[in-house]
């Protein structure tokens, strides 16, 4: 029986198991020099000044928007095609949030309408207000034209570049960096083990600002600060100065996560690789006779490959028929004002972008580790599914 391919799955090896084995016989599992260590890699890989590192992607939105001072005043608007915590992490913080629609092609914000909210949407001018951009499936969000239109308006931007490390595209000949904060006040990373890098868990805000960066860095670990001690008689002195959390990441993840980011440019073309082969054997009937391929750039991460079906009813008829034959796929994403909580809070939410991009999407598997076997075996399927669905 052929073994089951998942959408997604990490890429382990010797290296990385060698790196955190070091840590584990080290005397510091947390709190000692590998986290500094990774945050100054990330910090070069991406181009910024600082990178800070915490315990998950979700802590490092909670951390970005609590550090640029959102509160129970802030309006913070997010496209609902995106893992909740993009706008969980403002609910944290007490603050508002709307929706913007998204492309109904690509499941990307939406520009025209997140001019059309900011328009029709009352919020505190003199509160801190956010938008977050979703670089979703490792596409790059459009950051240029949402910081020209968020400026008009006051608003910051923090991009949620959780899938998409290494992405880039261009924009007038001039070519945007996920991650690269060039328009963006903040971009946040996650390690979880389907994303570009895997610590197991952990996630990283990157800045070009320096005092953000420290005031992270403060509220990551339980607001605690140590003040001077210049005549060296009291060097355990430590106090709370503000509610923060504790939101570190450990030496252990650390460690693991500076192996993976050695190799990320590796998992970038192998995983722009197996995208090729995708557009390259899908393109054609049977599969465009059923579904629709993402579209694809140079600067395409491609942490998701989501197909988009024409007929209503056909994608989940299609996760059931790959499921049986031990193919894993996953919907990307059930709109966050779909869930129940946000349901309950916010009423029923519908819009138009986000309903058609949802009622059509399926990531398929694709991960730097799929073989072109395994690949083949995906494409061979779809075909069987495309022949008794057509």
């Amino acid at each position: 029986m052929s073994k089951d391919i998942p959408y997604s799955r990490q890429w382990i090896e010797e290296q990385d198991i060698q790196s955190v084995v070091q840590v584990l016989k080290s005397d510091y599992l947390t709190q000692g020099p590998a986290g500094e260590v990774f945050e100054r890699s990330l910090a070069t890989y991406f181009g910024v000044k600082r990178a800070v590192v915490c315990s998950t992607g979700t802590a490092a939105l909670h951390l970005a928007y609590a550090g640029m001072g959102v509160n129970e005043k802030s309006l913070g608007l997010v496209p609902p095609i995106t893992f909740a915590a993009t706008a969980n992490a403002f609910l944290f913080l007490n603050a508002e949030v709307a929706f913007c629609d998204v492309d109904p092609v690509t499941g990307l914000l939406a520009t025209e309408n997140l001019e059309s909210v900011m328009q029709e949407r009352s919020f505190d001018s003199s509160a801190v207000n956010l938008v977050a951009p979703v670089s979703f499936a490792g596409a790059l969000a459009p950051l240029g034209e949402s910081a020209k239109i968020s400026r008009r308006f006051g608003f910051s931007l923090v991009e949620d570049a959780a899938h998409s490390p290494g992405a880039w595209s261009e924009d007038g000949g001039t070519r945007e960096r996920s991650g690269a904060c060039d328009h963006t006040q903040a971009a946040i990373l996650s390690f979880h083990p389907v994303k570009h890098i895997c610590c197991g868990e952990g996630g990283a805000v990157l800045t070009n600002d320096e005092e953000l960066a420290d005031r992270i860095v403060h509220l990551r670990s339980h607001g605690i600060a140590r003040p001077n001690d210049p005549d060296g008689t009291r060097p355990w002195f430590y106090e709370q100065t503000e509610l923060g959390w504790n939101y570190r990441l450990t030496d252990i993840q650390s460690a693991l996560g500076i192996s993976q980011l050695a190799r990320l440019d590796q998992f970038l073309e192998r995983r722009r690789v197996l995208a090729s082969r995708y557009q390259n054997s899908l393109s054609t009937a049977p599969f465009s006779d059923i579904f629709s391929l993402p579209l694809a750039n140079p600067g395409h991460a491609w942490h998701l490959y989501v197909i988009r079906f024409h007929k209503t009813g056909q994608r989940d008829k299609a996760h059931l028929f790959l499921k049986e034959r031990g193919i894993h796929t996953q919907i990307h994403y059930v709109p966050i004002y779909r869930h129940p909580y946000y349901e309950r809070h916010f009423g029923k939410i519908r819009l138009p972008g986000a309903e058609t991009f949802y009622e059509s999407c399926l990531s398929i598997p694709l991960f730097p580790k799929m073989t072109d076997s395994e690949q083949d075996r995906v494409i061979e399927t779809l075909a069987d599914y495309a022949e008794q669905a057509t």
